[in-house]
């Protein structure tokens, strides 16, 4: 399934998720563009280490992606996209009555409002190009919903709403678009709850995979990052030519219950 000569945008790829789809995507063969919302030389090192050891072209580009403008501005800073990766985004917990609407506001930008900026940016592009693949990052979240998360639920259900009607939208196009919508992913960020987890509920760490952080995930395992970079390189494969405007879970079977 190589990607070689595609160039790969994937929104909030410094860390976690994002970062782990990037690498796989350079692994593919495909240049990447990194983006979080921060310019750090860690940022750029990140980015440089990943051209050195794919031997790709890789660049992080800055981007807030609260804001519509900064998201289209990536996607033209890009200088090219073939493939699009939406995976920025942010979580916020209370019940709806206390949500803070600042946070809401956060919430549907970032997660949801930024999609619609990158991919109204990237199609054009892709149009241009004779070929695209864009690759929405849902969640299980996006399938099915938990109390406390009312802006976070509301975001990924648009995101999956919007991925069928772009899928729609380019059907006779030499374009995709699809959703993966993952369950729990142990990231960096999962990694670092587990201790406090741990002590919140007098539990070993198993225990608190199990019993707690993966309650509604069946398999009671984590998914990988890497996990989640394959499948998206599956997606923008030419095997995946026929298939647009649908999810993929990988969520231990959460949306199977």
């Amino acid at each position: 399934m190589s990607l070689q000569g595609k160039t790969a945008v994937i929104t909030g790829s410094n860390s976690g998720i994002g970062l782990g789809v990037a690498r796989e995507m350079a692994r593919a063969g495909a240049s990447v563009v990194l983006n979080s919302f921060t310019d750090r030389d860690e940022d750029h090192a990140l980015a440089a280490s990943i051209a050195e050891e794919f031997g790709v072209v890789a660049r992080y580009i800055k981007a807030d992606m609260s804001k519509g403008d900064e998201c289209r501005q990536l996607i033209t800073d890009a200088g090219g996209c073939d493939i699009l990766i939406n995976n920025a985004g942010i979580q916020h917990v209370a019940p709806i009555d206390e949500f803070p609407a600042d946070k809401w506001d956060a919430i549907i930008a970032i997660n949801m409002n930024s999609a619609f900026h990158t991919m109204a940016a990237a199609l054009p592009v892709m149009r241009e190009r004779g070929w695209g693949r864009v690759v929405n990052i849902a969640s299980a979240h996006g399938l099915t919903a938990s109390p406390y998360k009312a802006a976070y639920v509301a975001a990924k259900h648009g995101v999956v709403g919007m991925t069928k009607t772009v899928a729609l939208e380019t059907a006779q196009e030499p374009i995709t678009c699809n959703a993966i919508c993952p369950g729990y992913v142990l990231t960096p960020l999962v990694e670092a709850q587990i201790p406090d987890t741990m002590k919140e509920y007098d539990m070993s760490r198993e225990e608190v995979i199990k019993n707690v952080m993966l309650k509604r995930q069946p398999s009671k395992e984590f998914a990988t990052v890497e996990q989640m970079g394959g499948t998206a390189v599956f997606l923008c494969s030419d095997a995946a030519a026929q298939i647009t405007g649908t999810t993929i879970s990988i969520d231990g079977g959460w949306t199977a219950l």
